[in-house]
């Protein structure tokens, strides 16, 4: 072997270590994004004047409570799964894993639900239908239930399955970026920006650790980068709009 070169094996617990660090830095930094976009109007909106939702409006439905206990305990759980593989519980990390597959399918039903209880109300920004919004939450959805059910077959390739982990919780966190303060008023291409960031770190953090980019976040960057523009353009299309009257009822 020649003088300087890291044995194989010497090289692969390196990157658990580093992996580990990684993986629950970014969850603990995605969960203070989190709570910042959604303080003023719900996880401390009684500390705020006039706390006031995305529609203008000062009150909180039951659904919207159980939409939040739900997402809220996706970025508990992200936190505790990546807390235990670091700690090296992968045995707990995989019993909770079901009941993470089960949170994130409540998550998907009452997320959908949620989306059209909105546009009902007419909740939107300011000069935006709500009508053409909601396919902003219901694209979100389909992501996110995208990349967990990828994430769950490919549960025994521990690489691909984590990075679709962080790219599913990617896909939903852009509803708390444009919340940011001062955010949201910039654009899509802004909250969603900030959103895609994450991604963009485990993009940086396999070049650098590993001297290449994992394939899931080269073809689930791009789905997530096309969902963009794809999601604007169908929104104001006649044909969405009569599928989302049709969902509003």
């Amino acid at each position: 072997m020649a003088i300087g070169t890291i044995p194989r094996p010497a090289r692969q617990v390196a990157h658990g270590a580093y992996d580990r660090v990684f993986y629950t830095g970014i969850a603990l930094v995605m969960a203070l994004t989190v709570l910042i976009g959604f303080a003023p109007t719900y996880y401390l909106r009684a500390y705020f004047e006039a706390p006031v939702t995305i529609s203008g409006s000062a009150s909180l439905t039951p659904l919207t409570h159980v939409h939040a206990v739900l997402f809220t305990g996706w970025v508990l759980l992200f936190i505790v799964q990546t807390a235990l593989v670091a700690g090296r519980r992968v045995a707990l990390h995989r019993r909770l894993g079901i009941a993470g597959v089960v949170l994130a399918a409540a998550m998907v039903v009452v997320g959908v639900r949620t989306a059209i209880a909105s546009a009902g109300r007419g909740a939107a920004p300011p000069g935006i239908d709500p009508l053409a919004f909601m396919a902003i939450p219901l694209f979100d959805m389909v992501l996110f239930a995208g990349f967990v059910t990828t994430a769950v077959a490919w549960r025994r390739d521990r690489d691909a399955h984590k990075r679709l982990m962080l790219l599913a919780y990617v896909s939903i966190i852009a509803a708390a970026t444009a919340r940011a303060p001062g955010v949201g008023a910039l654009g899509p291409l802004a909250f969603f920006g900030l959103a895609f960031a994450f991604a963009l770190c485990g993009v940086i953090y396999d070049r650098v650790s590993r001297g290449r980019i994992h394939r899931v976040y080269l073809w689930g960057g791009a789905l997530l980068l096309a969902s963009v523009p794809l999601r604007l353009v169908i929104s104001g299309t006649a044909a969405w709009r009569t599928v989302a009257e049709l969902l509003v009822g």
